[in-house]
């Protein structure tokens, strides 16, 4: 069992940067892909980005491609999300969630096996 914990949300301003972070323990960390999810309310759940076991690979999202990058350490178990250049419409939860059946990373939520509780992240104008 893997339990995921997000933190670094918070409030800030439109153009402004933000690094999220989600420490994973419980298990082995290489043996999981990694993704990074947001919802914001009265909308799906979206994939944002990922990063493959070794780090190697990563895959984002249109909405977000260039102005934030994924990244993983392996010696602190951790998954980071650094977000330049924000915009309102980047207010959502932001979930990080592990998994096990891809050496990269995919964009259904549905394939992961462990989810995180969550982080606010909020960008006012």
């Amino acid at each position: 069992q893997v339990q995921l914990v997000e933190s670094g949300g918070g409030s800030v301003q439109a153009g402004g940067s933000q690094r999220l972070s989600c420490a994973a323990s419980g298990g082995t960390f290489s043996r999981y892909a990694m993704g990074w999810f947001r919802q914001a309310p009265g909308k799906e759940r979206e994939f944002v980005a990922g990063v493959s076991r070794s780090g190697s690979s990563t895959a984002y999202s249109d909405s977000v491609k260039g102005r934030f990058t994924i990244s993983r350490d392996s010696a602190k178990n951790t998954v980071y999300l650094q977000m330049n250049s924000l915009k309102p419409e980047d207010t959502a939860v932001y979930y990080c969630a592990a998994d096990s059946g891809s050496v990269y990373p995919r964009r259904l939520p549905k394939v992961y096996d462990y989810w995180g509780q969550g982080t606010q992240v909020t960008v006012s104008s």
